[in-house]
């Protein structure tokens, strides 16, 4: 199919540009279109959308298993709903995962800041922004955000297509390693969603955007559920 080819080869060529750039000295295309947090001074707009497109420029298997599971269930979800409200689709799950990554940040970075300050027993958040407003921390308030704060991958909209999969086709079975028996779809993204929501909550894989997956399901359900209540995604075509 037309689009998720067009996608499979742009996050390939974006994935190889970053590491030809990088090790060019050119320039480090995952810090200049990776998402950063919205305080920091290297955050963009842009960067909401332009994300999606990056992978982790160290190693081979984010963008294979991102680019496989777009391949997989993004053909056939595209044939459903066709090239350009897959295409609609597919970015809105990608930008509703940044949103939601946003959001947890801004949430978060308080906590994140104490944690990775080592300080007197006691020391808060406010004591250690304080002392960085002083001067007396050794590092910016800014630098923190740019340098903690960033995060790369097709990952969210990828989520959302598979949450898209299990919703149109939840009885068709699967074979996920390593469970030697079939799985229904359903419970195969509801399992994924708990996961997710269970790392997200723990800290547990501290550098995988969990929060951002969960986004990008969420923009999806709710996408979903719109066409399906006003009769763009018929429930009489088998789908279901």
């Amino acid at each position: 199919m037309p689009v998720t080819r067009h996608l499979l080869i742009i996050n390939v060529i974006m994935w190889l540009a970053t590491i030809v750039f990088q090790r060019a000295g050119i320039v480090d295309l995952q810090r200049w279109l990776g998402l950063h947090f919205w305080q920091a001074s290297e955050f963009n707009p842009a960067q909401l959308f332009t994300y999606m497109f990056m992978h982790d420029s160290s190693g081979f298997t984010h963008v294979f298993f991102n680019m496989f599971s777009l391949w997989m269930f993004g053909s056939l979800l595209e044939r459903v709903l066709g090239s350009k409200r897959f295409l609609f689709y597919y970015i809105s799950c990608g930008i509703g995962a940044a949103l939601v990554q946003e959001l947890v940040w801004q949430l978060s970075w308080q906590n994140i800041l104490a944690s990775s300050v080592t300080g007197p027993v006691g020391v808060t958040a406010s004591d250690i922004i304080k002392a960085i407003n002083e001067g007396h921390a050794g590092f910016t308030l800014d630098e923190f955000f740019n340098d903690c704060f960033l995060t790369v991958g097709a990952s969210g909209a990828v989520f959302g297509i598979l949450l898209a999969f299990g919703m149109l086709f939840p009885n068709m079975s699967m074979y996920i390693i390593p469970f030697p028996f079939p799985i229904k779809a359903k419970w195969m993204v509801l399992g994924y969603g708990v996961v997710e929501l269970f790392f997200g909550i723990s800290g547990a894989m501290s550098n995988v955007a969990h929060f951002a997956h969960l986004g990008g399901m969420i923009a999806g359900i709710i996408m979903i559920l719109y066409w399906r209540h006003n009769g763009t995604l018929s429930r009489g075509n088998g789908y279901y």
